[in-house]
């Protein structure tokens, strides 16, 4: 086990191959690993009750700073109480740094080396973003674990823009890290980047294990690049992460994408999709995924799986969920984030387990078998 801050600790209870399972402990519950973290952007898990992802088996979700800072503002969080009381999720919350936010969502952005002025795609005020302001904000929220600020670019880009970037990123790192409201049971974690350059991802790793953060995530990936590049550059930055510290890739993503970081190493993951692909009729499944605007589902009394343990996915026949999704019910949305969520927290689930038996692999190929199954038989049927 590591003591990684106060109150704040993270143990590696077992290894298969290069995937891990364990659990971070802090004052709010334990973090089960591998871990999925839904998605709260805006102190809110879209469609969904906070007791409901706490039963579908999240431990912990993600807050944004940039957009709580714009809305309603990390000053008025903290004076109710802090974002836990704010969004009635006693829990652990996770927040990122509103880095990648400003450089995709901001208007007439500018960034210097002291951090980036930009406009609010909300109402257009003028806001500046700096590692010391990030940091401050992440404390008044109050969150659990929170992220250094960095510059995040999209990929492909040239090694040179990659370049300046990662050395940005570094001095940034070292900014926030200096800045963290360092209280008991609360920790930082620093930042790789360095695009698709593996030199730079090494360079990066090693100097943010020397700053001593309290665990590392793999950012700027997922971010228009090919699933085999992502994968290239985890299997390249791992053997840098300390082995004592916590593994995030951050902004991943699909469940393929997931099972796929797993067995390279990774302990935590954040991703919009399974929320947002619910409420544009998406539902993933143990047999892949499943499009409910299909009209081939407008007669089908099946449910989407029937053997499920969750309700949404059992006891709701597709022809229903298919016309709630043509009507634009809320309710379909609703259902179908369920679905999602609920899917992706077995899948951690099941992961944890394969790895607790020493039996990784075989999960990794059954999984893969059923989701091939089931997309080859949506394709037979359309046909």
């Amino acid at each position: 086990m590591t003591q990684l801050t106060d109150q704040f600790t993270f143990r590696v209870t077992q290894t298969d191959g290069t995937a891990r399972t364990g659990a971070m402990s802090m004052p709010r519950g334990e973090i089960r690993t591998p871990a999925f973290m839904p998605v709260g952007t805006a102190a809110t898990v879209k469609a969904m009750y906070p007791g409901q992802v706490k039963d579908l088996g999240a431990d912990v979700v993600l807050g944004n700073t940039y957009h709580l800072m714009l809305r309603p503002g990390a000053e008025r969080v903290a004076a109710l109480g802090g974002l836990h009381k704010f969004m009635n999720w006693p829990h652990p919350i996770l927040t990122d740094s509103g880095g990648f936010q400003v450089m995709s969502l901001a208007k007439l952005r500018k960034l210097n080396e002291n951090g980036v002025t930009f406009q609010s795609h909300i109402d257009g005020a003028k806001h500046v973003l700096t590692p010391e302001r990030s940091m401050e904000i992440q404390g008044l929220l109050g969150s659990d674990i929170q992220m250094q600020f960095d510059e995040c670019v999209k990929l492909p880009c040239s090694d040179e823009e990659a370049e300046r970037a990662m050395r940005l990123s570094l001095r940034w790192a070292e900014r926030s890290r200096k800045a963290f409201f360092g209280k008991p049971g609360h920790a930082v974690f620093g930042i790789v980047q360095g695009g698709a350059v593996p030199a730079l991802r090494i360079e990066s790793a090693k100097a943010l294990a020397d700053m001593d953060f309290h665990g590392l995530a793999i950012g700027g990936l997922a971010v228009g690049e090919p699933q085999e590049i992502m994968l290239a550059m985890i299997d390249i930055v791992e053997p840098y992460l300390p082995a004592t510290k916590p593994r995030y890739l951050m902004g991943v993503g699909t469940p393929d994408d997931l099972l796929e970081a797993v067995r390279r190493g990774v302990d935590m993951f954040d991703c919009v999709m399974p929320t947002r692909a619910g409420r544009h009729g998406l539902a993933y499944t143990r047999f892949g995924r499943v499009n409910l605007r299909n009209a081939r589902h407008a007669d089908d009394p099946a449910p989407i799986d029937e053997m499920s343990s969750c309700s949404a996915t059992r006891d709701y026949s597709r022809a229903y969920l298919h016309h709630l999704v043509k009507s634009n019910e809320i309710l379909a949305m609703m259902l179908l984030t369920w679905v999602n969520l609920a899917y992706y927290q077995d899948l951690m689930a099941g992961m944890r387990a394969a790895i607790a038996r020493g039996q990784f692999n075989d999960f990794y190929a059954q999984t893969k078998a059923d989701w091939a199954r089931g997309e080859a038989e949506r394709a037979q049927k359309t046909s």
